[in-house]
């Protein structure tokens, strides 16, 4: 075999089947597409499931790529066999109903043989037990002997009702030294002889829902061979981490540490795993996901800390995850340029969480290893799941480090018992949030010829093509009044959500129904589709019909959109050039900017951004808009926005000398449209991510008639002029500071004279001297207060509690070191002092505090305190 490199086998595969017809497409983002049901693109196919469904036509009927794919099933076994990953690349070609067995099967043959070079006598086939098909071609057509044809029953592929089909799979013997030695070691074995390189799927029938099987009309193909494995084969490594793809992140990972990769089976797991979650979390940032406690932003937040803490384990405190970044960068970015772009904005994202998690880790580890002490003492194994969620709830400790920990240490966590916590955590948050959102309808678009639809902000009239119940994919005919509806229009002045804007409103008029549109959308296809509800009469598939777009709003949020612009522009010129969109609203209201940066805006920093915003409105620049092919656009200088997908044609949107940017939304022709721009709000949604909103137009104007009714609210209070607002409060501030030190100078006064009054009620119980009083003071701080100056007079213990203007009760208990040391406990005194008063509380020896809720009971508390007292003293 000739040795080749990871960006060799990617080139020659792709140039392979670009020679047989196919279209080469980028690796899509690893955040799916119009598909709730993936939180990850984890395999090469993924992408293109709504063409294998035959839901939508693809570009080309034949499409072959290097897909990036993250899988985190499997992520405790990362490190420890050879082939486990979270990040890796598949390679895939695929045919939707092009070519079928007899192309595919001696194509791949064709590839690992002479493209690889990879020597035929070490090839073993396995197919479906019934599959006479492909045995045939492989047997009959490429020649392969009959005992190197494996039948399995497992080699079928499915995922419930849907296009299923058998598999056919490519394994290379790596010889007898690499497998487990046992008589029975054959291809299907769980050793690391007979490695997998290539699985063909031959999708050929359709599952019903009542488990029969239907072929298929149009038959597919969809294979995939992992890239890491392949190199590992041509590059005679023993595992996918020795190649090219990984080992110099580990060889930066061991010289950050200090040691020696393949001395100790620990260390190089942890190598390992820092190599591969160093992939996985460039590509994921890279692509706009951040760091969160759920979704995909949770995957990646558990990516890194399992790194962090790995990196811990070989003896690297200090930080070090961004420096990895930049030998992945170095390794892939020629390949995914987007990397090299966003360089600085992955090591900050990076550096921001390595940061958090290095004091979480320090604390969470403290407070685990007490745990794990406890259960040693105890001779148990088990942590508890309540304490594992307290954890990971309170401390933000991964249940997942959790369990590897207790693992070290031969225990195990209830996990039971931390789902059914968690559970009750989510349950609570959902009744919070009251979550009624749905998911979303891929509609079946097959029977359209896609590119006949067009989009023309200036029509009024077109045709019903296709129409849906609202929340069903399948076309119906025609729908009556009361039905929810989705309609598709040979043309259409609706403009669909994206990019964060709003879809827009409005109504459709056929000659026997209206349809009220309460949403417009843009499918995955393209197509455009109206979202709504039939209000009057019916409406069918063909009709003729008109339709009026609710303008008004629609300018609206033409103004916000084009503030969104301006404001993007603006927030690079004064914050910097990290500055990247991470998410947006654009509606007829406000528009939402989240936007990446590491700190808060300030407020001279938010000034001048909207100074900027205005002066380019007051300008009254032209807004142009173009549809230019990307790389021309890029080339201009257009920004394309963080984790969108674009096409070979892309839509510029330009602001002369100031904004360009890649943008399918409505704007408005000239910036003076704006009318005026307003920040109100400034916040953070999360680690290194901002928010700011803001107003335009109406908005601008409702908002300043607000502020200005509400000044003038506050002068007629006030009863001064507007202009003499601020000189009023300033005044009013003066005369309650004075007031509130004349409190303060009364009530030390008061405190002062009960302290010197109590000599009489001090007792002496068993040579500690004892005080418990009922006092008077306004709030918790003067009885702190107070109880400081009364332990110091008393020189041993003090019961002190008092009822507040609110009716609530605060007991306080203090106790010198002298009275600590002769037994006396202040928490336990306050907690039993509490319960007598119906309450509860606790603390230190020496401080504690309580509440309590029946005041009439308190005389009765304070009197038993005496005997709590006594009942400690040693």
């Amino acid at each position: 075999m000739k040795y080749m490199t990871g960006n060799e086998i990617r080139e020659k595969f792709l140039k392979f089947f670009e020679d047989r017809g196919h279209l080469i497409l980028p690796s899509a983002s690893l955040i799916p597409q119009d598909d709730p049901t993936l939180l990850l693109i984890g395999a090469g196919m993924a992408p293109f499931k709504p063409f294998f469904t035959g839901k939508m036509k693809p570009p080309s009927p034949r499409i072959a790529t290097c897909q990036k794919c993250v899988r985190t099933g499997d992520i405790e076994n990362v490190g420890r066999t050879a082939r486990h990953h979270t990040y890796f690349e598949m390679l895939g070609n695929f045919s939707f109903g092009d070519y079928f067995k007899k192309e595919i099967i001696p194509w791949s043959w064709e590839f690992v043989t002479k493209e690889l070079g990879i020597p035929a006598d070490k090839l073993w086939i396995t197919i479906h037990t019934e599959d006479d098909e492909a045995f045939d071609i492989w047997h009959n057509v490429v020649g392969l002997p009959e005992e190197r044809i494996v039948r399995l029953e497992e080699n079928f592929w499915e995922i419930g009702s849907g296009p299923c089909g058998p598999c056919s799979e490519i394994h290379v013997d790596l010889g007898e030294e690499r497998g487990c030695g046992k008589p029975t070691c054959a291809v299907g074995c769980d050793c690391d002889r007979f490695l997998e390189i290539w699985n063909l799927v031959f999708t050929q029938y359709n599952q019903n829902e009542d488990g029969t099987y239907t072929p298929l009309a149009n038959k597919n193909i969809d294979t995939g061979a992992g890239l890491e494995r392949l190199a590992s084969v041509l590059q005679g490594k023993p595992s996918n981490f020795e190649t090219d793809l990984i080992f110099p992140i580990i060889e930066y990972a061991s010289e950050v540490a200090a040691v020696e990769y393949g001395r100790e089976r620990k260390t190089d797991i942890s190598l390992k795993v820092i190599a591969d979650h160093a992939r996985s979390m460039t590509f994921m940032i890279a692509d706009g996901i951040l760091p969160s406690n759920e979704g995909r932003g949770y995957v990646l937040r558990r990516i890194l800390r399992r790194a962090v803490r790995h990196g811990r384990l070989i003896g690297i405190d200090k930080m070090f995850l961004a420096g990895a970044v930049d030998v992945v960068i170095e390794m892939y970015g020629h390949v995914y340029p987007n990397l090299v772009e966003k360089r600085e904005y992955i090591q900050k994202v990076i550096e921001m969480e390595e940061t958090s998690f290095l004091r979480t880790l320090r604390q969470g580890s403290e407070l685990l290893s007490d745990e794990i002490a406890k259960l040693e003492a105890a001779g148990a194994t088990i942590l508890d799941g309540a304490t594992a969620f307290k954890l990971n709830d309170t401390f933000g400790f991964p249940w997942e480090l959790t369990a590897e920990i207790l693992e070290e240490n031969g225990m195990t966590m209830d996990k039971a018992g931390f789902d059914a916590a968690l559970e009750v955590q989510r349950k609570m948050a959902r009744e919070a949030r009251d979550d009624k959102a749905g998911r979303p309808v891929i509609y079946n678009t097959r029977g359209i010829d896609i590119a006949s639809l067009k989009v023309d902000e200036a029509a009024d009239t077109g045709k019903i093509v296709m129409l849906y119940p609202a929340h069903d994919a399948q076309p119906i005919e025609n729908a009556e009044d009361g039905k929810d509806v989705a309609v598709i229009l040979d043309v259409t002045a609706f403009h669909a959500e994206g990019g964060g804007q709003l879809g827009d409103l409005g109504r459709i008029t056929a000659p026997t129904g209206v349809i009220e549109v309460e949403n417009t959308k843009k499918l995955p296809d393209g197509a455009t589709i109206q979202i709504g509800r039939v209000v009057e009469g019916t409406v069918n598939v063909g009709d003729a019909v008109t339709y009026e777009v609710n303008s008004c709003r629609k300018s609206d949020i033409a103004r916000n959109h084009t503030a969104t612009h301006l404001m993007h522009a603006a927030l690079k010129s004064v914050l910097g050039g990290h500055v990247n969109q991470a998410g947006s609203y654009v509606g007829p209201d406000r528009l939402r900017f989240d936007f990446s940066h590491f700190s808060p805006v300030t407020e001279e920093e938010l000034s001048r951004v909207e100074a900027i915003v205005n002066e380019e409105i007051l300008a009254a620049k032209g807004v142009t808009i173009e549809e230019l092919p990307i790389e021309e656009a890029k080339k201009r200088g257009a920004m394309a926005l963080f984790g969108e997908k674009y096409g070979d044609i892309v839509r510029v949107v330009t602001v002369p000398g100031f904004s360009m940017e890649f943008c399918g939304g409505v704007h408005v022709t000239n910036t003076a449209q704006i009318g005026m721009f307003k920040i109100i709000s400034e916040s953070s949604t999360g680690a290194g991510v901002r928010r700011i909103e803001a107003v335009t137009g109406h908005g601008a104007v409702a908002h300043v008639n607000e502020m200005e009714a509400m000044v003038k609210g506050l002068a007629a209070s006030l009863k001064c002029r507007v202009t003499d607002v601020p000189a009023r409060l300033t005044a009013l501030q003066g005369e309650l500071k004075a007031v509130e030190q004349k409190a303060a100078e009364l009530a030390d006064k008061i405190a002062k004279a009960q302290v010197s009054d109590v000599d009489s009620q001090i007792r002496d119980i068993k040579g500690i001297k004892a005080l418990v009083q009922q006092v008077s003071v306004d709030d918790i701080e003067a009885l702190r207060n107070l109880g400081d100056q009364m332990r110091d007079k008393v020189g041993g213990v003090v019961v002190l509690a008092s009822v507040f203007a609110d009716g609530k009760i605060s007991i306080l208990t203090m106790a010198t070191k002298d009275a600590v040391a002769k037994g006396i406990h202040a928490g336990n005194i306050v907690k039993e002092v509490a319960r007598i008063c119906g309450g509860g509380g606790g603390g230190r020896p020496d401080m504690a505090q309580a509440g309590g809720k029946d005041a009439s009971k308190l005389g009765e508390a304070l009197e038993a305190a005496w005997g709590v007292i006594e009942t400690q003293v040693k």
